[in-house]
């Protein structure tokens, strides 16, 4: 037989090499710039954000998810058990029968990831991955025979020291991946990593069913952006070295699909680099669509553009949050892509193609187009819309965004000013007084113009008394509602889909059955993934009598229209256009009519050569489908009034 104290030394140096590796990596992510968290809050809640917040992300995929749930929970059982039987030489059948049905477990996991890793979706990266269920394997099998054998279980003569010797050789590779791996950074890194980096997450308010997507605020008397790696805050280093590398990032993106330089997955994968020093030539995942794995290159301290990444890969990002949505690790690759971004535009002017002029006619007209500011009521002119300035007060302020601008927007515009008078709304708009909500300006790394505009704005609104803005501008929607707080602008905001739609509840418009054709309906991006508005749409079409066909991608996996993040703006060429790739899914479903509840979306959508389905927003659909009645709806026919159903 083997000596005694040969098992618990693997065990106890395994777990020795472990501490060490990770103790590294600890000091490799506090190189980053400091950002408070609180400590022991945060281990507390890691186990409940591990096994409730991250699940629910994982368990969209069933198989993977209880495959996940088996070989990760039947590991960490397992090592809690190992040390007392193996270690410690705890002989006890409650220790031992557990630690047998937690390798079985673990086992039984590793069985469907070794199967998925022999052909391997094109996302999932391979290379030192494909080892991974054979480590899987290898350590499950080695400790359930080894605890047969320290638990007598087996018959005598079982020829135990033969059995033993070629154990120890299996456990000595499976604590060598899933241990000393885990802390110097194998494929079980993520584990390590990925628990710590729940517990620190610098969007807190994500867990416990909770949602946060509006940007962080800058100090303008501070860094001004993300130079190289070090710059980033620790906690978004420690996000970074949580990657698991699934490629679900990859799957979604529509820069990615559209053949744009841009992989979510080796964006993250290329800081991971940067963070720990050498370069991507292991990196056995996709590449950037047109380049070629090997070029990465940097270390903590050393600029991530045109070293770690090309500007091109951050401005080919859309900002659309399908790959934050996906991660089953919770990493935020948006926050990331506009840190760079804001050193890009901020510190070295280097804003591509219409950038610079969009950024310059923001500063000196208020507006990206650079359009005079006294022509924003030009569309409306015909209207006799109430104003800010006249009435001082109304039950909902209608911020009408930039659309006055572009004549298709201003249909969509004047169809909402109809439902709104259809319902005797008592609304107004700020006119002239609006200015641009800063939305485009801080997606491109400008956060200084978006600070000016809104704080600009932020004044206006503060002269007058409404209950709440409602706007037709999921942007404007998403800017208001979620990033105006940092500098003291609260308010109830509502989108117009939403609004509708609970007019419509309260009986304060009717409407007729749609009498087109098929109908399918397009979650914006900063509706959808960005503030959880999918349900009011659909509402809204099914009061019309729309029975929505639904496009594959849909709901939290919608395919973005390309318009979002300033994309149209940098125009970064790719092999296709994402705005095709959303209408030929459209096409799929054999659509006549695409409903959106965007203006970008929209002229995102129209730009599609014809022939395609006919693009109509949901106001426009509601104002041609509104029943006007004989005699208007009064107070009290038509329900409760928006205000008194707030307060």
């Amino acid at each position: 037989m083997l000596p005694e104290w040969l098992l618990p030394a693997l065990v106890i140096t395994a777990l020795g090499l472990f501490a060490i590796g990770a103790l590294r990596r600890i000091l490799l992510w506090r190189a980053g710039r400091p950002e408070p968290v609180s400590l022991i809050a945060g281990l507390m809640a890691m186990p409940r954000r591990y096994l409730v917040d991250l699940h629910h992300v994982v368990a969209r995929d069933k198989v993977m998810s209880n495959t996940h749930v088996a070989t990760a929970g039947g590991f960490v059982l397992s090592m809690l058990l190992i040390i007392p039987v193996h270690v410690f030489g705890l002989d006890s059948r409650w220790l031992t029968i557990p630690l047998l049905a937690a390798t079985v477990i673990m086992f039984t996991g590793a069985v469907f990831v070794y199967r998925r890793r022999r052909n391997p979706p094109a996302r999932l990266s391979k290379g030192p991955w494909m080892r991974l269920p054979k480590s899987l394997l290898t350590f499950s099998v080695s400790f359930f025979l080894l605890t047969l054998l320290a638990s007598d279980l087996l018959p005598e003569n079982f020829g135990h020291w033969v059995l033993t010797g070629v154990l120890l050789i299996g456990v000595t590779l499976g604590l060598a991946e899933l241990l000393f791996g885990m802390g110097w950074g194998g494929p079980m890194k993520h584990a390590f990593a990925g628990a710590l980096h729940l517990a620190f997450h610098r969007r807190p308010e994500r867990f416990g069913g909770g949602r946060s997507t509006g940007l962080k605020p800058v100090d303008l008397d501070g860094m001004l952006g993300v130079a190289k790696p070090s710059d980033f805050k620790w906690n978004q280093l420690l996000g970074f070295d949580a990657c698991v590398q699934c490629g679900r990032c990859e799957a979604v993106c529509p820069a990615f699909a559209a053949g744009q330089p841009l992989n979510p997955k080796k964006l993250i994968q290329d800081m991971v680099v940067g963070l720990a020093g050498g370069s991507d030539a292991h990196y056995a995942g996709s590449p950037y669509p047109g380049r070629d794995v090997g070029q990465a290159q940097g270390n903590p301290h050393q600029p991530i553009v045109d070293g770690l990444v090309s500007a091109e890969t951050l401005w080919s990002c859309t900002t659309c949050r399908a790959c934050v949505e996906e991660c089953p690790m919770m990493i935020e690759h948006v926050d990331a892509i506009v840190d760079m971004r804001r050193h890009l535009t901020l510190e070295r002017g280097e804003t591509p193609n219409k950038g610079a002029e969009v950024l310059d006619n923001l500063i000196a007209t208020d507006n990206p187009g650079g359009y005079e500011p006294n022509s924003r009521m030009n569309w409306a002119a015909d209207l006799a819309l109430p104003l800010m300035a006249d009435k001082q007060e109304a039950e909902v302020l209608f911020w009408v965004s930039d659309g006055c601008f572009d004549m298709r927007s201003q249909r969509i515009l004047r169809a909402f000013v109809k439902i709104l008078k259809a319902a005797n709304v008592d609304f107004a708009v700020l006119g002239n007084e609006e200015c641009d909500s800063g939305d485009v300006a801080r997606r491109l790394g400008d956060d200084a113009t978006f600070q000016t505009l809104a704080r600009h704005n932020i004044a206006t609104l503060s002269k007058y008394r409404f209950t709440r803005i409602v706007t037709t501008d999921p942007h404007a929607f998403h800017v208001l509602k979620n990033e105006y707080g940092d500098f003291g602008g609260h308010y109830d905001v509502m989108h117009h889909s939403t609004f509708i739609n609970e007019l419509v509840e309260q009986g304060r418009i009717n409407l007729d059955r749609f009498k087109g054709g098929t109908v399918t309906y397009h979650d914006p991006c900063y509706l959808g993934r960005y503030n959880g508005e999918y349900e009011s749409p659909r509402a809204l079409l099914a009061a019309l009598g729309i029975q929505v066909s639904e496009m594959e991608r849909s709901g939290y996996r919608s395919r973005c229209c390309g318009g979002g993040g300033g994309a149209p703006i940098t125009d970064i060429p790719g092999e296709h256009r994402i705005a095709d790739m959303r209408v030929d899914d459209a096409r799929k479903v054999e659509a006549e009519t695409i409903a959106v509840a965007c203006q970008q979306c929209t002229a995102m959508l129209e730009g599609v050569v014809e022939p395609r389905p006919e693009i109509r927003d949901l106001a426009e659909l509601v104002a041609d489908g509104l029943v006007v009645d004989a005699t208007p709806a009064s107070t009290a026919t038509a329900g409760p009034s928006l205000a008194e159903e707030v307060h």
